[in-house]
């Protein structure tokens, strides 16, 4: 009975470290430069109505405002999930244009099913002489879709849009699984 509350208590314990990890490079993402030539906005749910979620519209704002700023070409990434009406890449390129992005400037990349091919078909679109991205995710997502780019060989910063607070517990606990997930697939080179 010992062991298995010790091993609990040590589960516990390394659950909480890997949160306040994830939280402490949350806080501290790479800076974003003018030298990006291309931004790069990762996927998120969208509703069976085709209402894009609320933490997708903050993607997608912070996507927008960089444009604003430094005006280049966007690549929206997300496939279509079984409940969702269209790809997200699709809305999400639709929602950027009706904002006033040029239709020339979004790519649409309607085919990826998660992070690691949202960054891999991303690349793959870019032009080649694009030689740095800037990576949009939400705050919690982004150290992972950063290591995820490096392992691409994608060199990029990232800006992380605010996630809710009502999702706070749930996105992060399930961001701290999925590095669990991207960790095991690097130590066993799948």
């Amino acid at each position: 009975m010992r062991l298995i509350l010790f091993l609990a208590l040590l589960g516990v314990l390394l659950l909480a470290a890997a949160l306040g990890a994830l939280c402490l490079a949350e806080g501290n993402p790479p800076a974003v430069t003018a030298e990006s030539q291309a931004v790069i906005v990762l996927g998120c749910q969208v509703y069976p109505s085709g209402e894009l979620s609320h933490q997708l519209e903050l993607r997608l704002q912070a996507a927008l405002d960089t444009y604003l700023a430094y005006p280049r070409l966007i690549i929206a990434c997300g496939g279509q999930g079984q409940d969702e009406p269209a790809p997200e890449g699709r809305l999400m390129r639709e929602w950027l244009i009706r904002q006033g992005v040029p239709p020339e400037d979004v790519i649409a990349e309607c085919e990826s099913q998660n992070t690691r091919q949202n960054l891999q078909f991303a690349k793959a679109l870019l032009p080649e002489n694009v030689r740095r991205g800037t990576i949009i995710t939400s705050d919690y997502h982004l150290p992972r879709a950063m290591a995820l780019a490096g392992d691409l060989g994608l060199t990029a910063d990232g800006i992380g849009s605010p996630c809710l607070p009502e999702y706070w517990v749930k996105n992060h606990g399930r961001e701290v699984l999925a590095w669990g997930k991207y960790l095991l697939q690097k130590i066993t080179g799948q």
